[in-house]
């Protein structure tokens, strides 16, 4: 039973052993040695990721399209068409005042052209 105990552990270190084979070629490497003075260790490495992230994506939206020109096209006066009408203001002479000012005119009231109003308060 000893014998076979004995043959079970070697059995099982020797496949041990080989299975951690991979565990080995990445060991930590350390070495002992004596050191005279003071020590200066390198800084640990830093490896970067071995993944690119590439930035993220900014959607910015496309401002409205610009409205389209308005054109007004205007028609041309008839050859034969009349000139446009004069407005007229209403004096009243003997109330000495012009109509919506002056109700009223006990006379015909005096059909005049407006007054540009530089000259409206001229004698």
């Amino acid at each position: 039973m000893k014998t076979f105990r004995r043959l079970l552990a070697l059995g099982l270190a020797a496949c041990l052993m080989f299975a951690g084979n991979n565990a080995w070629a990445h060991r930590p490497r350390v070495g002992v040695g004596v050191v005279v003075g003071p020590v200066f260790a390198p800084a640990p490495i830093w490896y970067p990721s071995p993944w690119y992230y590439p930035p993220p994506v900014v959607v910015v939206p496309a401002p409205p399209p610009a409205p389209p020109p308005v054109y007004v096209e205007q028609q041309p006066a008839p050859a034969n068409a009349e000139p446009a009408a004069q407005a007229y203001w209403y004096y009243c002479a003997s109330a000495k005042g012009y109509y919506p000012y002056v109700k009223t005119c006990p006379e015909a009231w005096e059909r005049v052209l407006p007054l540009p109003e530089s000259e409206v308060g001229k004698p």
